[in-house]
């Protein structure tokens, strides 16, 4: 019997069927019963069936030399921007012309470039990579979303509104900047990684002669806001029209540089000082000067009434000497230290 199982062979086991969706069937297979079918489960289609056409991916990463703030602030943003990648810190001898380089072996057209100097300023590059064109600005104001604690809440990876102050369609340099934050803010309609929904929006503010970004949820009951962050402002520097260069296309004449206003700063709180020093000089020359010496009034003698003189006696007689008074207590004092003193060599 055991040679027979070893001729026979082991039995052959039934072959696993392969699962597949149903939505696909293959055009030569026949119909399947609906009894049959019981066993397989279906994938469920994405909830966007569109195509996603909008290719636009954003880079965002930053120099060298940047506080905790500005980390967390481009965390805050790469959350916000499901079509952003991330990249390592570059460092700060390469020239900012390598930016157009490593954009493009990450496959990205647009590029938010965060530069720090001095360990206190920090300067934001929004670029179209590699023609252009490119905005420097000065971050001012940062506020991030775990140091906000805001209600405000949103889906993660939904796509924003944008919210333009009307400022933005009065000047031509504003109109630039618009398109520059409608292309790399927007996130991309079917993004594999983007959700569907609208929930939230970003508004750009002009105020002060500067941009003010804030992120505020949209409520579904009564369609209010509610702020989420992060929040900063933007002062605009330059703009390029080149990617990270070339010839200026605008320059804001209302910006001052942060060494600028330290120095205004400090010029300020060092005249005060000077003046409280100029101060104090005129005091003290004036409690030195000499004082003016009023001329003596002849009439003011008429009043005066003068003293009585007594006459100067001189005595020609040695006064009598006092009589020495003995104390009569010092004797018996005396006498009561000695008995004291015989008494205690006694004992």
């Amino acid at each position: 019997a055991a040679a027979k199982r070893k001729h026979d062979g082991p039995a052959a086991r039934p072959k696993k069927r392969a699962k597949r969706a149903p939505s696909a069937p293959e055009p030569d297979a026949k119909a399947v019963p609906d009894g049959a079918g019981t066993g397989e489960y279906s994938i469920p289609p994405p909830v966007s069936q569109g195509k996603w056409k909008n290719k636009e991916r954003v880079l965002i990463f930053s120099s060298r030399g940047i506080n905790f703030r500005t980390r967390h602030l481009m965390q805050d943003l790469r959350t916000l921007m499901p079509h952003s990648k991330a990249d390592t810190k570059m460092d700060r001898k390469d020239q900012l012309f390598v930016i157009n380089e490593v954009c493009e072996m990450k496959n990205c057209n647009k590029c938010i470039f965060f530069e720090a100097k001095k360990k206190q300023d920090l300067y934001m590059w929004l670029s179209n990579t590699p023609q252009g064109p490119s905005a420097k600005f000065l971050v001012q104001n940062v506020h991030t979303l775990a140091e906000l604690k805001m209600t405000g809440n949103c889906l993660r990876g939904s796509r924003p509104l944008l919210s333009f102050d009307p400022t933005f369609d009065k000047e031509p340099h504003y109109a630039l900047l618009k398109e520059l934050f409608i292309q790399i803010f927007s996130t991309p309609q079917y993004h594999p990684k983007s959700q569907p929904f609208v929930d939230h929006v970003f508004t750009f503010t002009v105020t002060d002669e500067r941009i003010w970004f804030r992120n505020y949820q949209i409520i579904e009951e009564d369609a209010s806001l509610v702020e989420i962050g992060p929040r900063f402002v933007l002062n605009l520097i330059k703009i390029f029209q080149g990617s990270f260069g070339g010839p200026t296309l605008y320059e804001n004449p209302h910006y001052q540089s942060p060494n600028m206003h330290r120095r205004l700063i400090r010029l300020s709180v060092a005249a005060k000082f000077r003046e409280k020093q100029q101060v104090k000089e005129v005091q003290k020359i004036k409690k030195k000067g000499s004082k003016v010496l009023i001329e003596e009034d002849p009439t003011e003698v008429v009043f005066e009434t003068p003293a009585e003189e007594k006459p100067v006696e001189i005595q020609l007689v040695k006064p009598e000497s006092k009589p020495i008074v003995k104390d009569k207590k010092k004797p018996r004092k005396i006498q009561r230290k000695k008995q004291k003193k015989l008494f205690r060599t006694e004992s």
